[in-house]
């Protein structure tokens, strides 16, 4: 099945009001091509300005808290992410699931709370260094990602994105062949549990994406894009990975 590639930036806690002009240089490559979907995903004070600099570029945010309101300091629900210019939000990456603790029960009521908002989410799961040595890998991503599937999960509004925790910026990249296995796993969990809408939807590969390996790692079977972290910060770094796809 043909699934149109999908490259989503993660600015993580980088970014202050000028470097915006980063997202309108991306904008500019990005209206001359209809090939790839991109997104970006600023630090919240970011959104809204970035939805008001592009109209190519989708904007997302980074996190979602999993109720609509309430006392809960510090947080922001799916309904002010979207007024703020976001269409859709990640939830369940590493660094949360590790530095905060989140839980797969927690993130599918995260991913949940974006539906509901007529949002979409991007879901991730990812394996350890020692999972990954143990030979646990596949067993241990394949589960997390079932434990995490929201309530009528679909490729019409979710996108799972595979992330090893031991290759966010280090540098390290699994192999291709580790790559294409973990996909493909993933897709027979998604086709188990959803049926065929699973060979639908869009499952993204990152862990140290840049423009050197982008190439090699978008041409493997059931790799549909790719969520990029410190390579998406700057236009220059971003636009060859867009332009690996192109």
């Amino acid at each position: 099945m043909r699934r149109k590639k999908y490259i989503i930036g993660n600015w993580k806690m980088n970014g202050l009001a000028q470097d915006l002009q980063q997202i309108g240089e991306i904008n500019t490559f990005c209206g001359r091509n209809d090939s790839v979907d991109s997104a970006i995903c600023p630090p919240v004070t970011l959104i809204s300005g970035a939805a008001q600099v592009n109209t190519d570029i989708t904007i997302g945010a980074q996190d979602v808290h999993h109720n609509e309101a309430g006392a809960h300091t510090g947080c922001l629900s799916a309904a002010m992410l979207k007024e703020a210019g976001a269409r859709f939000s990640i939830v369940g990456h590493s660094e949360r699931r590790a530095d905060q603790g989140e839980t797969d029960a927690l993130v599918a009521a995260k991913a949940k709370a974006l539906k509901t908002a007529g949002m979409n989410a991007i879901l991730c799961v990812g394996e350890t260094l020692e999972t990954r040595d143990a030979g646990n890998a596949i067993d241990f991503v394949t589960a997390q990602l079932l434990a995490s599937l929201p309530e009528e999960a679909s490729s019409k509004w979710l996108t799972v994105a595979y992330e090893p925790v031991w290759a966010i910026g280090t540098g390290r990249v699994p192999q291709s062949a580790d790559i294409a296995d973990m996909h493909a796993a993933l897709r027979a969990a998604l086709t188990d549990r959803i049926g065929s809408d699973g060979d639908n939807m869009r499952i993204l590969y990152g862990g140290s994406v840049n423009g050197g390996n982008a190439s090699e790692i978008l041409t493997l079977d059931n790799v549909d894009g790719a969520l990029v972290g410190g390579a998406s910060l700057t236009a220059d770094k971003f636009l060859p990975i867009l332009e690996a796809v192109a």
